[in-house]
């Protein structure tokens, strides 16, 4: 970022101070970057074993006048944290790292301490220098326990995927499936599967009685290898049977609730009509118009 900045201002001031300048600016940019070159890393890939104590040494020129040295280590997740920072380690490293001046050395990696180091070197004299090297430091580990994922169960026909898990291993990997304590063959012409022995999957195109049985995988590198535990897949015919009986007795409890419903309403437990009736009532003797000899009322 110093850099980029100190260029930013030279080239600006070139713009405004016409063509000749310019050309003079630009080689001092050529320069200034040719100096940024004055720090390098001898060993720029380490690779250790877990439990070694390695070197990580960074080398500059005499051109640094009074340098501040600053190392800092990013890991695979992308998290930045110093390693060693204004003049002496950081609080997480003083217990299991030593510094001297022109590196540190790691006391007993783990396969945390994997990732990239930085050495960034800074002069504080009258000329204003500034380079970085980096380290990539690679910690071989055995593979850890795999896990072994395999459905329990699975209809025959159909598409069954197993897989093997595993995350510790450096390098990563290899893997081998095994069935019934007989190992599995990754490629074959006539074979209704295929295995991918670097990412561990087991992938049936249609799985048939005789793939059930026990299956686990080992997980292979350079260190070591390790097995997972045994996990039983069951493959179960489709029954054609049981579909064909549920079918019919669905069937039969419709038929019998049409039948009763034809029944009620023959019988007239189900109303076809509200059919309305008409109720006369002859009039009142205690009427006051004896005109009208002839009345109905209707109640409906």
């Amino acid at each position: 970022e110093f850099r980029r900045e100190k260029e930013r201002e030279m080239v600006a001031t070139a713009s405004n101070s016409g063509r000749p300048q310019l050309l003079a600016l630009l080689c001092c940019c050529c320069l200034w970057t040719a100096a940024l070159a004055g720090v390098t890393a001898p060993d720029p890939t380490i690779t250790v074993k877990e439990g070694d104590s390695p070197d990580l040494r960074c080398s500059y020129t005499s051109d640094y006048i009074n340098p501040r040295v600053e190392w800092k280590f990013v890991n695979k997740d992308q998290e930045t944290s110093f390693v060693f920072y204004d003049g002496s380690l950081t609080a997480s490293y003083k217990d299991r790292a030593t510094s001297y001046p022109q590196g540190i050395k790691l006391n007993q990696v783990t396969r945390k301490d994997a990732g990239e180091y930085s050495c960034e070197v800074t002069s504080t004299g009258t000329k204003v220098l500034y380079g970085e090297a980096k380290i990539q430091l690679q910690v071989i580990v055995a593979p850890g326990t795999p896990v072994a994922q395999v459905p329990s169960s699975a209809r025959t026909g159909s598409v069954a995927e197993l897989m093997c898990v595993e995350t510790q291993g450096f390098p990563l990997p290899t893997f081998t499936w095994y069935h019934n304590n007989s190992p599995m063959q990754a490629k074959s012409q006539n074979s209704t599967y295929t295995i991918d022995p670097n990412t561990g999957v087991l992938k049936f195109a249609s799985v048939g009685t005789s793939d059930s049985g026990e299956y686990y995988c080992k997980a292979t590198n350079s260190q070591g290898e390790q097995s997972s535990a045994i996990v039983r897949m069951d493959v179960k015919d489709v029954n054609v049977g049981g579909i064909v009986a549920a079918v019919v007795i669905v069937l039969l409890i419709l038929a019998l609730l049409g039948f009763g419903l034809w029944f009620a309403y023959s019988r007239g437990y189900l109303d076809r009509k509200g059919n309305k009736k008409v109720i006369y009532s002859q009039p009142s003797e205690t009427r006051s118009d004896k005109n009208f000899q002839q009345t109905s009322s209707f109640l409906v």
